[in-house]
């Protein structure tokens, strides 16, 4: 198990390496110039030249790759072109909305589970088929749709909950928590209609093994048989798509924090791109790029945990 953790932990030093290049020289082609959109179109190319140095933009493109990497690993992301600010606290302060959601929103989206496994033990009756109909439902209508019809029914009609914005943790936490409940409901949908049919799936699959008869064989009703036996083994695909789901709810909400007003990391994005704000992009999408790495390889060592099989084909 140690070999496996250790190599997992390499490819996720590699791949966050591959990462920052990836993204730096990818920012680095786009048309335009930061220093030209801080000063604006009627600056002086005296001015532009003194602003791009302060920036540190008149170097060679591998010297602020390196730089850059180097400060982040100190925990140095650099200072916000347009709000004149460390990037690292900008980013720090944004994370307390975004994490916050994805794991409401993660949490919520577990219910899937549930009912897949019912889903799977009532096969072909009526309760299989309504399940699996609400399911394919979720999963083809848009989160940020639903959001809004959230917000028409809880907000809006029922004056339930707030239809918008954010207020800080160390303001109100009561607050702070009732802001992200639709939005965590809009976000979760989606995914937990996924988790319901990939539960099924793989339940059904698994109670036509011969181990499952086995158990039969020995005494066991079928309900005992396929929780003692069926669901842990149904869980290893679930693993992968809870991980992947993760990601995508940390890397996804974009869209969904645009629609509720809600300061968090991808709106944080949104505006830098539109601002011209590379320094700030570059940096909370490597944020991003390490919590979804992150998150992959804690995925791989669950998967591992589960199924012996993967640490024995690594082992040496």
């Amino acid at each position: 198990m140690i070999v496996f953790a250790l190599r997992r932990l390499l490819g996720f030093a590699a791949t966050l390496l591959v990462a920052a290049l990836v993204v730096f020289w990818l920012l680095d082609l786009l048309p335009g110039d930061p220093a030209q959109f801080v000063l604006g179109i009627n600056a002086t190319p005296e001015s532009l030249a003194r602003l791009r140095a302060q920036m540190g933009l008149d170097a060679p493109a591998h010297e602020r790759f390196l730089g850059w990497v180097w400060g982040m690993l100190q925990g140095d992301f650099g200072m916000s072109y347009t709000q004149r600010a460390p990037v690292g606290e900008l980013i720090w302060g944004r994370l307390g909305v975004t994490l916050p959601l994805s794991v409401f929103a993660m949490v919520i989206s577990l219910i899937g589970l549930p009912l897949g496994i019912l889903a799977a033990r009532r096969r072909g009756k009526a309760l299989d088929t309504v399940i699996m109909v609400l399911a394919q439902t979720g999963i083809a209508v848009p989160n940020f749709w639903f959001g809004m019809l959230l917000t028409l029914l809880f907000a809006v009609t029922l004056r339930w909950l707030p239809p918008g914005g954010f207020t800080p943790w160390n303001e109100n936490p009561g607050l702070a928590l009732r802001g992200l409940v639709l939005p965590s409901l809009a976000l979760a949908l989606p995914q937990a209609s996924i988790l319901a049919r990939v539960m099924r799936t793989a339940l059904v699959d698994v109670t036509s093994q011969d181990y499952i008869r086995t158990a039969r064989a020995k005494g066991l009703t079928m309900d005992e048989a396929v929780w003692r036996h069926g669901v842990r083994n149904a869980l290893l695909p679930v693993l992968t798509i809870l991980g992947l789901q993760f990601a995508y709810l940390v890397a996804g909400t974009i869209i969904v924090e645009n629609v509720f007003y809600l300061p968090g990391l991808g709106k944080l994005i949104f505006t830098a791109i539109s601002e011209r704000d590379l320094i700030l992009v570059s940096g909370a999408t490597m944020i991003l790029i390490v919590v979804v790495t992150a998150t992959m390889l804690l995925t791989d060592i669950a998967y591992a945990l589960v199924d012996p099989r993967l640490r024995e084909r690594s082992a040496p």
